[in-house]
């Protein structure tokens, strides 16, 4: 499968690149890009979150009434979470993470693809670099690739200061390599921008 390869001003280089069948064109799976999705999330949280419960708030432990004869319910003590002191059963820390099969990663990410190949909304543009950082420049890159009222991610090859500095200022764009491309990503844009010299990395890394 070709796709033809653009320049940074939105015009066609009369070039083209083959994109791998199975990892551009594959059958997506559906389970697979929620598990991915899911493990993303789940390991964003922090887990720090910590409520007191009856036996670590401070207070009184007398018993407030006699058990039985008041026609009221019973009650411990005045740090009861009736009271609205230690709650009971609260939030205390933990990790959210879990595991996920190396295989069932490697087929969201190509299900992903799939779905932006599929989509059109995936686009293959030559390399490129600006001479200095300047958010100016990657804006007038957003506008020739008509880009600017979505949501895109750039894959580049290699760490490059100059575009990544360039872009980081500009909301719903994001610059990753092509080593650090993950599934949450991929289907949480509008459009994915992959510069020509990434498609092999990523057809290695997935094939």
């Amino acid at each position: 499968m070709k796709i033809d390869i653009l320049s940074i001003d939105g015009k066609s280089t009369g070039k083209s690149i083959e994109l791998d069948e199975a990892v551009f064109a594959i059958e997506p799976n559906d389970h697979a890009l929620y598990l991915a999705a899911k493990l993303y999330l789940a390991n964003q949280r922090q887990g720090t979150h910590k409520t007191k419960e009856r036996g670590e708030v401070a207070g009184s432990t007398k018993k407030l009434h006699r058990q039985k004869g008041t026609g009221g319910s019973r009650k411990g003590s005045i740090k009861n979470p009736v009271f609205g002191n230690g709650r009971a059963h609260g939030p205390r820390p933990r990790d959210y993470s879990f595991k996920l099969n190396k295989k069932v990663k490697t087929l969201a990410t190509k299900s992903a693809l799939s779905y932006k190949t599929k989509e059109n909304s995936l686009i293959v543009v030559e390399d490129f670099n600006y001479s200095e950082p300047k958010t100016k420049s990657f804006v007038s890159t957003l506008s020739n690739l008509n880009l600017t009222d979505n949501k895109s991610i750039f894959v580049i090859s290699a760490s490059n200061d100059n575009i990544s500095l360039s872009s980081r200022n500009i909301p719903n764009t994001l610059t990753v390599r092509a080593n650090e491309l993950n599934t949450y990503d991929i289907m949480n844009c509008d459009k994915l921008v992959i510069c020509e010299s990434s498609v092999p990395l990523l057809i290695e890394r997935l094939k």
